[in-house]
C-alpha cells in the first residue's frame, strides 16, 4: 500500500466512527456483564450510556455495527498516536493504561492486557488498572487468573468497591460459588455504604441466591 492510500485508508476511519465504536462498546459491557470499570464511578458510566445512546442512533441511522476486525481496526487507529509517544517514553504507565484501555473498549482484550500489564510494571500498585485487566482475563475465559488479580488488587486497597464488585460477579458466573460471592458484595456493601450501585448489587445478590442450590463449578445462566 502507497503512502497516500495508507493515509487515506486511515482517515476513512473518522473520529465519528471511533465515537461509534466508544459507544458500542459501553453499551455491550454494561449488558453483557454488568462489569463496573477500576476507577470509573457506576453513575457516570451510567449517564455517559443514557447520553450516549440517542446520538448513536441519529447520527448513524442504518450503519452496520462494526464486525471485530472492524473495532480492531479502529482501535489500532485510535491508539496509533499514543503508542508514537510511547515509543520515546516507554514506560509512560499513564500512556500504557490509556492504550490498554482503547483496546479493553474495543474488546480486543489481550491486546489491552498487554498494556494492562506493562503499565503494571511501573505501578505495580494501581488498583484501577489491575481491576480493568483481572476483567479483561474474564472476558478470554480465564476465571481464575481473573479472580487471582482481583484478590491482588484488593491486597493493596482491601475495600475498593468496583473491584469487589467485578470479583463477586467472576466469583458467580465463573465458579458458581455463591457463598463467596455473596460475602464478596456484603463486604462492599459493608465498607462503602454510599456506594452508587448499591441497588444493583443487591439485585445480584439477589439473583445469586436463587442458584444457592447448585453445585459449585457448575456453569450460570447468563446475566440478563
Amino acid at each position: 500500500m502507497t503512502d497516500t492510500n495508507r493515509a487515506t485508508s486511515i482517515e476513512q476511519w473518522t473520529s465519528v466512527q471511533a465515537y461509534v465504536l466508544a459507544v458500542i462498546c459501553l453499551l455491550v459491557g454494561i449488558a453483557g456483564g454488568w462489569f463496573i470499570r477500576g476507577s470509573q464511578s457506576p453513575t457516570a458510566a451510567a449517564t455517559e450510556t443514557a447520553n450516549s445512546a440517542p446520538a448513536m442512533g441519529s447520527a448513524n441511522a442504518g450503519a452496520q455495527t462494526p464486525t471485530p476486525a472492524d473495532m480492531q481496526k479502529m482501535a489500532d487507529t485510535q491508539a496509533g498516536p499514543l503508542i508514537e509517544k510511547l515509543k520515546a517514553d516507554p514506560n509512560n504507565a499513564g500512556l500504557l493504561e490509556n492504550i490498554g484501555n482503547i483496546y479493553y473498549d474495543a474488546q480486543q482484550y489481550p491486546t489491552a492486557i498487554d498494556y494492562y500489564q506493562r503499565a503494571l510494571k511501573v505501578e505495580p500498585t494501581n488498583t484501577g488498572v489491575r481491576t480493568d485487566m483481572a476483567t479483561a482475563y474474564w472476558y478470554t475465559g480465564n476465571a481464575d487468573t481473573a479472580i487471582a488479580e482481583f484478590q491482588k488488587s484488593l491486597s493493596y486497597e482491601p475495600n475498593k468497591a468496583n473491584t469487589l464488585f467485578n470479583l463477586g460477579i467472576v466469583e458467580w458466573q465463573g465458579k458458581m460459588d455463591i457463598d463467596k460471592a455473596v460475602a464478596t458484595w456484603q463486604k462492599l456493601l459493608d465498607t462503602n455504604p454510599n456506594y452508587e450501585a448499591k441497588d444493583k448489587v443487591l439485585e445480584l445478590m439477589a439473583q445469586a441466591k436463587k442458584h444457592s442450590g447448585v453445585k459449585p463449578g457448575t456453569p450460570a445462566k447468563p446475566l440478563p
